[in-house]
């Protein structure tokens, strides 16, 4: 079946409408199973993170797919349809370069997309949903990130989520030093996030997580504290700066929360970075007078500023993809062929047992050897020119140029002029 790629992201889809189709880690391996087991498709992966969500897979009926991730997330294809792409095997294999690469991130040239494509991967493996041809692909394109990076500057410089948070909370406190910080999750995004913060030693970093043993993993290594995940209304009056980043399908800061936080503390501004999808905070708080929310896609926008610089690796980096995507097509070209190959093969491995068989018998027999080996080569030599013989033979007239040529070609007889 034929390789396809459709999803959306960030540059065709606004935030409201990339967290309604997000598949969160829990579900992915589900997910898969229930679009291979009900849909006309052999392989799938699914890539999903903040920024964008995609769905590689072979069908001959790419709209049965994309029908089914709609009705997955309860949706009406008429719904998601306006920011979809949907990209056949060149282009699909091309934009899986391109992604793996940071090249079609929000931050150019950050490096967390490639372990989100390993990520899917692994949840495709544990579904049962990686065939030959993903992962293929896949080994391919971790492979073409690998030589981006290591052949251009695409990365140097970058400025990632986190950086641009404290680029912002530097703009707006006059030292992060003086302020406390709360930390909503334990995954990848909130670790980065402390990381970059932490060098600029806040006055306290707590960290809230479901799992409490995540958060404290996380606040021994950052000389941080640990509340419960329950207690955040009570405590968050506590913080001048908030970073959330968890899979909750909710909100887990609402409006009426934030407004008693500000009263208690007399109205003095927090500043709080949502870089979950689906959003973490609602976005009624944005309209409180002390209330600075910044999304993935508002920090996404300053991690932009300064992109200009590297345009000449941006360059260098598409044509090594271009050479790759032509190699891994021309690689899939021949892999069709391989049926056609074996088939041949088979066909004269039979003729060759066949006259090696009827060959011992006359040997056994007492026949001189000479002429056994003279009729054995003959009678291999009349059956593998049977077939061109016979279709030169029988091919009709505007044919037979077109066959005579390539019979030449196959078996490069020069021929008269």
């Amino acid at each position: 079946m034929p390789l396809f790629a459709f999803g959306l992201n960030h540059q065709t889809a606004p935030l409201d409408v990339r967290e309604r189709v997000v598949f969160h880690a829990e579900q992915v391996t589900q997910a898969l199973r229930d679009l291979v087991d009900r849909r006309p498709v052999s392989e799938a992966a699914i890539i999903s993170t903040c920024n964008r969500t995609e769905v590689y897979c072979t069908t001959a009926e790419p709209r049965t797919a994309i029908d089914w991730m709609a009705d997955y997330h309860r949706m009406k294809p008429s719904q998601i349809q306006p920011y979809l792409y949907e990209l056949p095997q060149a282009r699909a294999v091309k934009h899986a370069f391109r992604v793996a690469s940071g090249l079609d991130s929000m931050v150019l040239g950050e490096p967390q997309i490639l372990g989100q494509f390993k990520g899917a991967v692994r949840s495709a493996e544990e579904a049962g949903t990686l065939g030959w041809m993903l992962n293929k692909l896949f080994q391919r394109t971790f492979s073409v990130a690998k030589t981006v990076r290591s052949e251009t500057d695409i990365g140097a410089s970058t400025v990632s989520m986190a950086a641009a948070a404290v680029r912002l909370a530097e703009r707006i406190y006059p030292s992060i030093g003086e302020q406390s910080m709360l930390f909503i999750g334990a995954g990848e995004m909130i670790e980065l996030s402390a990381t970059h913060f932490a060098a600029h030693h806040p006055r306290k970093m707590t960290f809230a997580n479901r799992t409490q043993a995540r958060a404290q993993h996380l606040a021994d290594r950052f000389f941080g504290h640990v509340i419960p995940l329950n207690d955040i209304g009570a405590q968050l009056p506590l913080y001048d700066i908030v970073v959330s980043c968890t899979a909750s399908p909710l909100p887990i800061i609402g409006k009426g929360l934030m407004e008693s936080a500000l009263k208690v503390r007399k109205h003095r501004p927090m500043l709080m970075f949502d870089l979950a999808v689906p959003r973490d905070i609602e976005t009624e708080v944005a309209a409180l007078d002390d209330a600075f929310l910044y999304t993935v896609d508002d920090l996404g926008q300053i991690a932009r500023e300064g992109m200009d610089q590297r345009q000449n690796a941006v360059a260098q980096a598409e044509v090594i993809i271009e050479n790759q995507v032509s190699d891994f097509l021309h690689w899939l070209d021949n892999r069709e062929l391989v049926p056609t190959i074996r088939a041949l093969r088979d066909t004269a491995e039979r003729a060759r047992r066949h006259e090696l068989e009827r060959a011992q018998r006359s040997l056994a027999k007492g026949a001189d050897p000479q002429q056994v080996i003279d009729e054995l080569s003959r009678a291999l030599t009349n059956k593998f020119m049977h077939p061109p013989s016979h279709a030169l033979n029988h091919a009709a007239e505007d044919e037979r140029d077109e066959l005579s040529a390539l019979i030449s070609r196959l078996y490069q007889i020069q021929r008269p002029e």
